[in-house]
């Protein structure tokens, strides 16, 4: 008796050992993935042309994998730019003088695997594209944003421009977002980003 107990204490030990050792190298394979770095614009340029001032800028870490893997789904990712002009005087912002939105919206043709990019500012323009990165980057880039009309503005005057996107507006009806749980991650806001200048 006390040798059968000894044999199967022996191959209860054994058995643990085994999946101990799996467990614990399971755990050193599986690869915690890394923090996507914050939304932000960067390049921020307020320049004019002969009639309009112009917003020139560059959004960075605009997509995440889960976009990128809805995206090839067949899901647009839908982007929302809100600016907004103040005149300051002494340093404090008197009153909104402008305030717009404008959208940008990436798709991807599953047939020809090409990338269709919607730009709404100064009339809708259509894009394609072969490459993410092609796409990516007109799609999150401001390219001459007619702000304000210049005869709006006073010479020798403080301006501030103020800019922040929502990056991954909900396009899905609700029933289908438990199908696709990852779109309920797309609804993320920018700071307002703040630009002052003058005229």
């Amino acid at each position: 008796m006390a040798h059968i107990l000894y044999t199967m204490n022996k191959k209860l030990l054994i058995t643990l050992t085994i999946l101990t050792v799996f467990l614990l190298s399971a755990q050193n394979s599986i690869s915690v993935p890394k923090k996507q770095s914050e939304p932000t614009f960067t390049e921020l340029t307020v320049t004019t042309s002969s009639s309009h001032l112009l917003l020139f800028g560059m959004l960075q870490n605009g997509f995440t994998d889960e976009m990128i893997q809805g995206l090839h789904s067949g899901l647009p990712i839908h982007f929302s730019f809100f600016i907004e002009l103040n005149q300051t005087a002494n340093g404090w912002e008197d009153g909104v003088l402008s305030s717009m939105t404008t959208d940008h919206i990436i798709s991807y043709d599953t047939l020809k695997e090409t990338y269709n990019v919607e730009i709404e500012e100064s009339g809708k323009r259509f894009f394609n594209f072969e490459t993410l990165p092609q796409a990516q980057k007109a799609a999150n880039e401001i390219n001459g944003l007619k702000v304000i009309e210049l005869t709006e503005l006073q010479p020798d005057t403080s301006y501030t421009l103020r800019l922040r996107a929502e990056l991954y507006k909900k396009t899905l009806p609700m029933r289908l977002h438990e199908v696709v749980p990852f779109v309920s991650w797309w609804d993320i806001k920018t700071k307002w980003h703040s630009l002052t200048f003058n005229i």
